[in-house]
């Protein structure tokens, strides 16, 4: 078997499976993206299987029902396979999503709960594989509907408290460290957008007064 990843596309030789295609994302998220993919991850083998050579990685020999560690992006092709199979930990499911909705709705005001590092990979994942499966399970585009719903509700909740807290008085280590580095881009740049317009806005020059 032959896996080979370039860019963001993926690829699994003999075997047919499908290609992601590259995420449209903006540069810095998809930096954040293939970070991801490329980050390492323990799985559990289906099989035995030989080992599996790639351009400077060697994975296995695999024994079925131990774990072993692998890139990201490998254990996504594997798992399609069936070679592999992720811990429960690492999946994301409707459960998990309803619980983390939850707890960032009982939050008090002015916090924010803390996510996985990893949670918006792991949920554009976890969306656009159920939407890959809509055509063959016609049953799953209610569920696919109800998670992204639920998807919209965590990412618009959080994103009022980090405009709220990036338009506030400076932040701890403690809040800040609650927000995941999708986030944390997001709330560096809108302090810096909203901190330059409170400079300029109360600011007045005379249309004869040079600068």
């Amino acid at each position: 078997m032959q896996i080979f990843k370039t860019g963001f596309l993926i690829s699994v030789q003999p075997h047919k499976v499908s290609v992601l295609r590259e995420e449209k994302l903006p540069l810095k998220l998809r930096n954040l993206d293939f970070r991801f993919e490329n980050s390492p991850v323990r799985v559990i083998a289906n099989r035995n299987h030989p080992e599996i050579k790639l351009a400077g990685l060697t994975i296995g020999p695999l024994t079925q029902g131990n774990e072993c560690e692998v890139h990201y992006w490998i254990a996504q092709e594997l798992a399609k396979t069936g070679i592999i199979h992720f811990r429960e930990d690492d999946i994301l499911d409707a459960t998990k999503l309803y619980k983390v909705q939850w707890k960032e709705r009982v939050q008090a005001a002015g916090q924010i709960s803390e996510l996985q590092e990893d949670f918006y990979p792991k949920l554009r994942r976890y969306l656009a594989t159920m939407k890959e499966e809509i055509p063959k399970q016609p049953e799953k585009f209610a569920e696919h509907e109800k998670a992204k719903h639920l998807a919209w509700d965590i990412v618009n909740s959080r994103l009022k408290k980090i405009l709220t807290l990036s338009s506030g008085p400076l932040q701890g280590e403690q809040i800040v460290n609650k927000l995941t580095n999708e986030e944390k881009l997001l709330f560096e740049q809108l302090g810096k957008i909203i901190s330059q317009w409170r400079t300029q806005i109360l600011e007045y020059q005379n249309e004869g007064q040079t600068t």
